[in-house]
């Protein structure tokens, strides 16, 4: 696909796209995002691209053909977080060990936690926890920037802007997937025993990435018109970490409050996955209350992001 410039046109309300294009060339080897652009325009033709008034469904089928761009976006951020650094992606499994080993001193030892987690040796049960919320915390923070951080892109090229938060999740799901060696050490040094619930993970995970993107879709979008966001989310997130039983078991909040707590999604999944890695009874009541809170989140998160896209470009 040769000599098709994109030329982005300023409206006063919206932006609107003009794409020019004087031949079309797609052959077999060229990838799916470079059809999808092609099957946009006619050669020889204008084809303007702007903002419908009213509420608008997601296009699906838009996002599906501009899947690999996703995929070249999240590698970029992968690549571009461990670039120029000594230890590379040993940051990824540095980070969350420290947190286990100076939480298992403060809290285990000296708040004696340990005492509250039964027979389950505290630093596994931590971990166990850890892992996916550090997981959703930094999928969060990334969905949040992501606009910000590719405001140029965003201004000169066209293609459907969900991609840009969805992408931003790549890198904390390469940094979990690194993590996750160090909680198979620990299995192995506790003696661990292997269950079937292990195969609900990958489920755990998915959910994980739900949850995060409900949150991370609305903050994206708002982010784009104000700021200071990207400065209270760091905030946001310490503060939601003290309220989800990460450090402590879930039994330890009282009973007039339990209602309160399984509204936050990641309350349910934490307690799942621990107990998917420790072998114990799962709490389908809990998870099943985050799944669908989890769920709704997500879907007003697109709704909203979707709505507000349309003026993204006149305020980045």
């Amino acid at each position: 696909m040769r000599n098709m410039p994109f030329v982005t046109v300023m409206a006063r309300e919206a932006p609107v796209l003009v794409v020019v294009t004087w031949e079309k060339t797609v052959s077999a080897s060229q990838t799916t995002t470079q059809k999808a652009i092609a099957d946009e325009v006619n050669p020889g033709q204008w084809k303007v691209l702007k903002p419908r008034k009213g509420l608008q469904m997601i296009d699906f089928a838009r996002l599906w053909q501009f899947r690999e761009l996703l995929g070249m976006l999240a590698l970029r951020d992968v690549k571009v977080r461990y670039k120029q650094t000594a230890l590379g992606a040993a940051w990824a499994i540095i980070q969350p060990v420290t947190m286990m080993v100076v939480m298992s001193l403060f809290f285990g030892r000296f708040a004696k936690m340990n005492e509250q987690v039964g027979s389950v040796p505290y630093p596994i049960f931590l971990y166990a926890a850890l892992l996916p919320w550090t997981f959703f915390a930094s999928s969060v923070t990334a969905s949040t920037n992501s606009m910000v951080v590719n405001s140029r892109m965003l201004t000169k090229i066209f293609f459907p802007r969900l991609i840009v938060p969805f992408a931003a999740t790549g890198t904390p799901l390469v940094d979990y997937a690194m993590a996750f060696i160090v909680l198979l050490a620990l299995m192995v040094w506790y003696s661990v025993s292997l269950s079937w619930q292990l195969l609900l993970l990958p489920a755990l995970v998915g959910l994980t990435i739900i949850s995060a993107m409900g949150v991370g879709l609305i903050l994206a979008a708002v982010t784009v018109r104000f700021r200071d966001f990207r400065y209270l989310v760091p905030f946001m997130i310490q503060v939601w970490f003290f309220i989800t039983p990460v450090i402590y078991p879930n039994k330890m909040v009282p009973e007039n409050w339990q209602w309160l707590i399984q509204l936050n999604p990641m309350c349910g999944i934490i307690e799942a996955f621990r107990a998917s890695v420790l072998g114990t009874a799962i709490n389908w009541s809990s998870l099943g209350m985050s799944t669908v809170v989890a769920l709704v989140g997500m879907a007003i998160g697109l709704l909203y992001f979707n709505q507000a896209q349309r003026k993204f470009a006149d305020v980045i």
